[in-house]
């Protein structure tokens, strides 16, 4: 089972990927640093030097990978010398593992294919569902929940960061996520099987909060 976490910019989708993989003792990845890892280079630079398309592109086939979306089968793990139920510690350096439609994955992270773990909890980038396919893919392979913020939070937590995120980076950082967040807001809460509103809480008790729902859940 995957849990992966969606919502804007600065909701926290990291801090509490980690602190919630802790709880539920399980593997924690992040999107987009897979992502940096398969491209070689950081992400204002993919967007910088490739644009946001190629990035989107990138970004979908990494996610289809690291779903079980269809993409890379277990068979397809275990041609490259790779044992599928590994789950902690730096990968046995095998070669690095082929994706859809080309391109390399380096084994450099600690999980190979999300699919194969009994648990993992994914953080996506903020504008991951704004890819049809992506959402479909987050919606059907994985639990869904959305970490909600208000415009006000959002601003606190990236107004020293919006020179580091390319789609914030010039003019007003509140006008600027207001326009995305009227484009997206719609997306997350339709793809999310769980909605939490973070805000005046901290990264422990909104992690908090999803592991006690997941435990009585599940």
């Amino acid at each position: 089972m995957i849990i992966t976490l969606t919502g804007f910019m600065g909701c926290g989708k990291s801090s509490v990927g980690r602190r919630l993989s802790e709880l539920l003792c399980c593997p924690f990845m992040d999107l987009d640093s897979v992502i940096e890892e398969y491209a070689g280079k950081s992400i204002p630079e993919i967007f910088t030097e490739d644009g946001e398309a190629a990035f989107r592109a990138m970004e979908q086939k990494v996610l289809e990978a690291l779903t079980g979306g269809g993409k890379m089968p277990p068979s397809d793990l275990e041609d490259n010398g790779i044992d599928p139920t590994y789950s902690r510690g730096p990968l046995p350096q095998s070669g690095p593992l082929p994706l859809a439609g080309g391109g390399k994955m380096p084994l450099t992270y600690d999980r190979v294919n999300a699919a194969e773990s009994e648990m993992v909890v994914l953080a996506l980038g903020g504008g991951t569902l704004m890819t049809p396919e992506c959402a479909e893919l987050v919606q059907n392979n994985t639990r869904c929940i959305y970490l909600k913020a208000s415009v006000e939070t959002l601003v606190e937590h990236l107004d020293n960061e919006a020179d580091k995120r390319p789609l914030l980076s010039g003019g007003d950082l509140r006008t600027r996520i207001e326009n995305l967040m009227s484009r997206r807001s719609a997306t997350y809460e339709r793809t999310a099987h769980m909605i939490i509103d973070t805000d005046g809480k901290t990264v422990d008790e909104i992690a908090s909060a999803i592991s006690y729902a997941w435990s009585t859940k599940h």
